[in-house]
């Protein structure tokens, strides 16, 4: 059986391992022109059921335990006024600490990668159409003018997949938040007082429908994040000039006047671009009739707001469920039943917790969330 998996992200990676564990190929078809030719993105918590099981059917369990920082779990909770709402420390030993360690997405790609063979990637080969050719095979077009034929296509390819069209007409609508993200370089030796401040894991300060946010990572740089309420076209409108990065950033502190002064420090240490983009989401629920030979997962499937934390969790699951389904001649339909009772409630808990999150009187919201979870109230 040929397959042909558009998007080398995390779940379509973890597909192509979990096939090749069975012994069956996949070609990989991904729009990027290298595994390094951008970055990839900040750090992931994985779950045990989810993500890490992925990996455990992957063989990468160890791998994966390698490059993992379970320290990365410490947080802390803050109003707009400074008020320390909550503080949470990662379990020092025992199997606790990996309830929901932090790894690197570049470790976590890097990892996939080197697990499989070489010619598996296509890479700057990004799928622009597929067309069914009966009996359950797709020809899939590449950019470039290259053509793939194949007896099953998994859709990959995120956000705006050109596989999505042949099962659904859904399309991802606005959530009414815009995030911008930033980047601390060195911030040990450079930024110290903005390093104690996010400590070995991640700082949130939530204000009047906007958060402000930051995270380690691994490589000794800490991403900033900003949340704000505002209307789709904002970044056109609000007259923040994006493409001068130095100026954009004090403009971004206006819009946290009266924060305290380290946390709008945090803006001030980072450096480079600044990455603007809209939050979108799937319709809740969204599923499709069987079609012989296609499927999609991760965000190609299920897409919706950063603010549960499940993306890659899900993409990955995904990725390892429909290989294991593919590599016993099982029901796909099955597969993507399981998907989609699996998606449903992550995708409602997502657009809770953003409206929750870019609330007024988020503060207390979220510190009654958090305590309520852990069984304190």
């Amino acid at each position: 059986m040929r397959i042909v998996i558009a998007g080398g992200g995390l779940g379509g990676l973890t597909c192509a391992r979990v096939l090749k564990a069975h012994g069956i190929d996949a070609v990989v078809c991904e729009r990027d022109a290298s595994q390094d030719a951008r970055v990839q993105g900040g750090t992931l918590d994985l779950t045990v059921d989810q993500g890490q099981w992925a990996l455990r059917e992957a063989g990468l369990e160890a791998g994966y335990r390698a490059i993992a920082r379970p320290e990365g779990q410490d947080m802390v909770l803050y109003d707009s006024a400074g008020t320390l709402l909550r503080r949470e420390i990662a379990p020092e030993e025992g199997e606790a600490r990996w309830g929901r360690p932090e790894a690197d997405r570049p470790a976590l790609r890097k990892l996939l990668l080197d697990a499989l063979p070489e010619d598996t990637v296509h890479w700057g080969r990004t799928v622009t159409r597929a067309e069914p050719l009966g009996d359950g095979r797709h020809r899939v077009h590449l950019s470039g003018g290259d053509i793939l034929e194949c007896d099953f296509l998994i859709g990959a390819d995120g956000a705006r997949s050109r596989i999505r069209p042949l099962l659904t007409d859904a399309e991802p609508a606005y959530c009414g938040v815009h995030g911008m993200g930033l980047v601390i370089h060195d911030a040990d030796r450079a930024h110290p007082a903005a390093s104690a401040l996010v400590g070995r894991g991640s700082f949130s300060a939530l204000g009047e429908q906007r958060t402000l946010s930051a995270q380690r990572n691994g490589d000794g740089t800490i991403r900033v994040h900003l949340a704000l309420r505002c209307g789709e076209d904002w970044p056109e409108t609000s007259g923040i000039p994006f493409d001068d990065p130095d100026r954009a950033r004090a403009a971004l502190k206006e819009l946290y006047a009266g924060w305290p002064a380290e946390f709008l420090a945090l803006l001030d240490a980072t450096s480079g671009p600044i990455s603007v983009y809209p939050l979108t989401a799937l319709p809740i629920g969204l599923r499709w009739d069987p079609t012989p030979g296609v499927t999609l997962i991760g965000d190609a499937a299920h897409l919706m707001s950063p603010f549960a934390g499940q993306g890659a969790n899900l993409a990955m699951r995904d990725g390892a469920d429909l290989a294991l389904v593919l590599a016993e001649g099982g029901d796909v339909r099955k597969f993507e039943q399981a998907m989609f009772e699996r998606a449903e409630p992550a995708a409602q808990m997502s657009a809770d917790n953003l409206e929750l999150f870019l609330s007024d009187g988020a503060a207390e919201k979220v510190r009654h969330l958090f305590a309520t979870m852990s069984g304190e109230e």
